[in-house]
């Protein structure tokens, strides 16, 4: 089985780089300079319309959107137990898959780029305060989730991995996080993991290459 899976540094695409190290899969990481363009070049269009990253590419098929990504990896390598065994679990995983997708990573692509989703002038103060609101409460339901457990499910599962990069992002930009110790901690807990130590590593490796390249 050949499978890649495109990659750009910082963004949410390391949440299925970490979990198919997790489930030891023999993968290829295929890095996309975002800064320059690549994917909105010809070829990238043709494989992804959306432009975005992730995406898992298996044997030539093209699978799009963290959520569809992370569920096939699970299922794909049951042995990793990405997903609770439990069906009732299994959903609240999925459940919270698509929430780190849709209601966290939103707000902080518009902290990143207030002018994105609003080009009048001079309201990108006000669209990342009011964005800034709505990841603090999320980052408040994750820390009731997370209280008296080490990950979401008492064990490494799916969701732990795109959590990691919502609150990671999160620490790059002027937020006040004191209030959140369990995500800290979860943060902190993730790091430790091998699977994330090697994305890390991968990571600088990229952003060196492209820094060079520059």
């Amino acid at each position: 089985m050949d499978i890649k899976l495109y990659y750009a540094p910082t963004t949410c695409a390391l949440a299925p780089y970490i979990s198919l190290t997790e489930a030891g899969a023999d993968f290829s990481a295929m890095p996309v300079n975002m800064r320059k363009g690549q994917n909105k070049s010809p070829e990238y269009l043709t494989m992804n319309p959306k432009h975005k990253v992730p995406v898992l590419q298996v044997d030539g098929k093209v699978l799009t959107e963290s959520p569809a990504i992370q569920t096939w990896i699970a299922r794909t390598f049951p042995d990793a137990k990405l997903l609770p065994a439990d069906p009732w679990d299994e959903l609240q995983a999925l459940s919270l898959l698509c929430w780190c997708s849709s209601g966290i990573h939103p707000y902080l692509s518009r902290i990143n780029n207030p002018a994105k989703v609003c080009d009048v002038p001079d309201t990108g103060e006000s669209v990342t305060r009011l964005s800034a609101e709505f990841i603090f409460e999320a980052l408040a339901i994750a820390e009731g989730l997370l209280e008296g457990r080490d990950y979401f499910f008492g064990d490494f599962t799916a969701p732990d991995a795109h959590f990691f990069w919502c609150y990671r992002r999160a620490t790059q930009f002027e937020l006040a996080l004191d209030a959140y110790p369990n995500c800290a901690a979860h943060f902190a807990r993730m790091q430790t993991r091998p699977s994330v130590q090697k994305l890390l590593a991968f990571e600088k490796e990229v952003r060196d290459s492209f820094a060079t390249a520059a």
